[in-house]
């Protein structure tokens, strides 16, 4: 085990304690990239309707935490923290004065999960309906055709 010396205690005096990947925790507000279940960007959480695919996650795992972009605005925000709260999930408004991350929300495990398809890029359709037999318009059913 290495020692500690006299001036890596000073540094981490005056700016905190040391911190893994810094960069990638400020991309992925605050948690690990490895970790992530599912993220969208800004766009895609002010967009009206909640995304299906962060809802079936949340159902299926609910030992996860929802981070959120704090630098948004709550209105827009408040729909996945219902959401959170339906399911019982942990969620963190995180704010960074310092910068700003594209990401607007972030679903992680505690621990690493390693998922490689992180991002949502559309909405999953919705349930197809099935085509029935196509009615004769009206002139149809006057000439008989």
């Amino acid at each position: 085990m290495k020692k500690t010396t006299v001036d890596e205690v000073l540094q981490q005096g005056i700016y905190g304690p040391l911190e893994t990947k810094p960069d990638e925790r400020r991309k992925f507000l605050g948690t690990l990239r490895e970790r992530i279940v599912v993220a969208l960007t800004k766009s895609q959480v002010r967009e009206a309707n909640v995304y299906p695919q962060v809802e079936k996650q949340m159902k299926e795992k609910p030992q996860t935490h929802l981070f959120l972009n704090g630098n948004m605005s709550y209105e827009t925000l408040s729909k996945y923290v219902k959401l959170a709260t339906k399911y019982k999930i942990e969620h963190t408004l995180v704010t960074n004065k310092d910068h700003d991350s594209e990401i607007g929300l972030v679903l992680a495990m505690d621990h690493a999960i390693d998922k490689e398809d992180i991002y949502i890029t559309n909405k999953e359709p919705k349930a197809v309906k099935k085509e029935g037999k196509k009615s004769k318009g009206f002139f149809s059913k006057l000439f008989n055709r």
